[in-house]
This record gives structure tokens, sequence and C-alpha cells, in this order.
């Protein structure tokens, strides 16, 4: 099933890719093949990071993994089970200190998000839907998921397939039809300084 449409409204051209990446959350339950898991996980792999870094680290279960995957949905919060069905469910983490020198890495997070941007940009780009989520549990997921010790999660990734959205919920198909939205660009990018 093809991504549907959905209409983003933005003030300059910019390229498709970024317009045609959102969040849906009607996934149909299809594992990736393993050429996708490679292409995503080599995407985040060339991301930009503070002295090279590259902090990150994910952990990942397909739909089709049994006891690992269920394991996995048990870190979703209840308002979002609807990734369950998501072919792939991913946590990422970031390391907090540099491995240099063992001080404080300020950047770590934001390292991470450039590494999952560029994952979530490849998955767009091979015709896959994407969702980051918040709404899970860290603490959980550092002990279950074995996540090293001075790593941080950073958020929980749905990635797979578009699924049927007649099979959601009235409330969610609503959700879903809703129409994009963002701040002015004006609310937020400031020349020379924030105050006039």
């Amino acid at each position: 099933m093809s991504i549907p449409a959905k209409a983003t409204p933005t003030d300059a051209p910019i390229v498709a890719i970024l317009t045609d990446r959102w969040s849906p959350v009607h996934f149909a339950d299809t594992p990736l093949t393993d050429d996708e898991v490679s292409a995503l996980f080599e995407a985040a792999r060339w991301a930009p990071s503070s002295y090279n870094e590259q902090p990150w680290i994910y952990v990942y279960a397909q739909s089709n993994d049994g006891d690992e995957r269920i394991k996995m949905e048990s870190l979703l919060a209840e308002g979002n089970a609807w990734a369950k069905k998501a072919g792939l469910l991913i946590v990422s983490c970031t390391k907090k200190t540099f491995n240099r020198n063992d001080k404080p890495n300020h950047h770590a997070m934001h390292d991470l998000g450039a590494a999952t941007i560029q994952m979530i940009l490849e998955a767009t780009n091979r015709g896959l839907i994407s969702h980051q989520m918040a709404g899970f549990d860290m603490t959980k997921a550092k002990a279950i998921l074995g996540v090293p010790e001075g790593y941080e999660p950073g958020s929980m990734i749905a990635i797979g397939h578009a699924g049927d959205p007649k099979t959601m919920t009235p409330e969610m198909q609503e959700r879903e039809s809703g129409p994009r939205q963002r701040k002015k660009v004006s609310e937020f990018v400031f020349h020379k300084s924030v105050k006039k």
C-alpha cells in the first residue's frame, strides 16, 4: 500500500523528500527486508557529529522477532499501541560523554537527532513510513534492552509499510487526516539578535 498524500503548505520551496516525510500511524505488520534495514542504519551511520564521535546506538526488533519484539512493544505508552503493527521498532540512545576524554558531550542528543533524521529520510526515500515517539518507558528500555551504562534513550521509532487507514479507529482516522501545521519561520528565526 502506498503512502497517502498529505499537503505540506511550505512558504518557500524545499526538496520533496522533506515535504513527503510525515508521521502516520497506519502501519502494516510486514517485516522490512534485510536490504531495507541495512540501508536505514547506513544512512544514520553517515550523519555528522561533534568530533565525529558518532555517539548513537540503535536497538531494533522486527515484527517477526518473537519474544524480543514483544519485549520491545512492552516499552510503548498506551497511547502509542498502534506502533505495535510497524514492521520495525527501534529505540535510539546516545552516549552522554566523549570517548576521547570522558568529558560531557553536550551535543550528543543533537547528534543522535541528526543520525535519526537521516534514517527517517532514507525510509521516506524508500516509500516507507515512520513515526518517532517520546511515549515509551525509558528506564525499562535501558534495563531490558541491555543499554550500556552512560547511554541515554532518545526516542522510540516505528518504521514500516503503510497499512490501510480504514482499519484505524475513527479518532485515529481523524488525527491522520488533519492538516499539517508548523510555526511560521518568523517565530523561531531572528536576524542578528533575538531581542529587537
